[in-house]
């Protein structure tokens, strides 16, 4: 597999990127990171949780399905939902650093989303072509969220709001799906946090991300109907 390389628009003007969503992309997982940037259009449709890496450290990611490899928005090359993650409409580019340390746009020339007959990444006469704006925006949700999610999961935790997230979701017929090691915003919690408290949080803009990922569970209903609805059609 060959390392991601610097875009520019020399060596890369006739780069062409597939649209749309599908298996083989990628995109059949039944969840993906997300960052702080974004939690606001993510809660509209998804479950935000968070959960712990190997060293302890928090990261969050949306359920998109109940069974591996599944997509329950993913609807043969369609993505039903407002808002798609960032790092699932980044497709093959990424953000890397250039000798200065500035960050730069990378691209990962083994993608599958690089074919001939995709979208233009570059206007023809030079300049960013439309997907390369969007893909660009994406990526800078990324990178933003990954400065600044540390402090506001340092923030929540300090505060006593990260409650185990113990979800046992019922569908017809007895079935359970258990979605295991998951935090979640105590509410009661962050009901009765003093006035000083609450305030810290929201001077540093941890008040609304914390509203956001509580907010977002009453998504997993939505889930549901949607594992429902695709068992019925087979």
């Amino acid at each position: 597999m060959a390392a991601s390389v610097l875009l520019n628009n020399v060596d890369h003007r006739d780069l062409r990127v597939a649209i749309g969503h599908h298996a083989r992309f990628g995109d059949a997982i039944n969840q993906t990171r997300v960052f702080p940037a974004e939690y606001e259009e993510l809660q509209r449709e998804y479950a935000i949780l968070l959960r712990r890496d190997e060293g302890g450290a928090l990261y969050a990611t949306v359920l998109l399905g109940l069974d591996p490899d599944e997509n329950l928005f993913l609807e043969g090359e369609h993505w039903d939902a407002r808002y798609i993650p960032a790092t699932r409409a980044r497709g093959p580019f990424s953000i890397g650093h250039d000798a200065g340390g500035e960050p730069m746009v990378y691209v990962d020339p083994d993608h599958p989303r690089l074919t001939p007959d995709g979208v233009p990444v570059f206007r023809e006469h030079g300049g960013n072509a439309p997907l390369l704006d969007h893909v660009s925006a994406m990526l800078q949700r990324i990178y933003a969220g990954l400065q600044t999610e540390r402090a506001l999961f340092d923030a929540l935790e300090a505060a006593g709001l990260l409650t185990p997230a113990v979800l046992q979701l019922d569908l017809d017929e007895g079935r359970r799906y258990n979605v295991p090691d998951c935090l979640t915003i105590d509410t009661a919690r962050l009901a009765g946090l003093e006035a000083g408290a609450l305030g810290d949080l929201h001077a540093r803009d941890h008040l609304r991300p914390a509203l956001w990922i509580a907010s977002s569970l009453g998504n997993l209903g939505h889930l549901i109907d949607r594992k429902l609805r695709r068992d019925a059609h087979g």
